[in-house]
């Protein structure tokens, strides 16, 4: 991705995702108007971001990972808002980048499980967001904390990029 894409991409995304990052933490449940609101970020922005070859396939991104998701949540293995809102997010990166971006969702997945884990067993924290569901649910984890952020975490790496 071009770091103009990512710098057009990036004020649409970004709220979309700390959305998403809060509704997952709070309720554990992406609502599916962050993923459509995600999805129309990239059709419009889109035409405007990126060459029409490349806007075009990149949808096929969008149905690869969904198809994939869809097993791995019928599976039980990924909440089905996960598996909706990652379909989502794959539009917006390159396929070139893909390797990288794998290795950005693990880290940013390992530094976002860690941070929750440990946020929720400082009382102040707990008591500051009682109503927050994530707290309480000891085997699950908000996964939409490390979805949405490592997306906005490669859309500004790719903004600052030097070609």
């Amino acid at each position: 991705m071009t770091p103009a894409a990512a710098l057009w991409f990036l004020p649409f995304v970004a709220p979309i995702a700390l959305f998403v990052a809060w509704s997952d933490m709070k309720a554990m449940k992406i609502p599916n108007k962050a993923v459509l609101a995600l999805v129309a970020v990239f059709a419009v922005v889109g035409l405007l971001a990126l060459p029409l070859e490349a806007y075009l396939w990149r949808w096929l991104h969008l149905a690869v990972v969904l198809g994939i998701g869809f097993v791995l949540a019928t599976g039980g293995l990924i909440g089905a808002g996960d598996a909706k809102f990652a379909a989502a997010m794959a539009p917006f990166v390159a396929l070139s980048d893909a390797v990288m971006f794998c290795y950005m969702f693990s880290a940013v997945l390992l530094a976002a499980f860690l941070t929750h884990r440990t946020a929720r067993r400082i009382p102040a924290v707990v008591n500051a967001l009682p109503d927050w569901e994530s707290w309480h649910r000891k085997k699950d984890f908000p996964m939409g904390l490390a979805l949405g952020g490592v997306l906005v975490i490669y859309l500004a790496a790719q903004a600052l990029r030097v070609a």
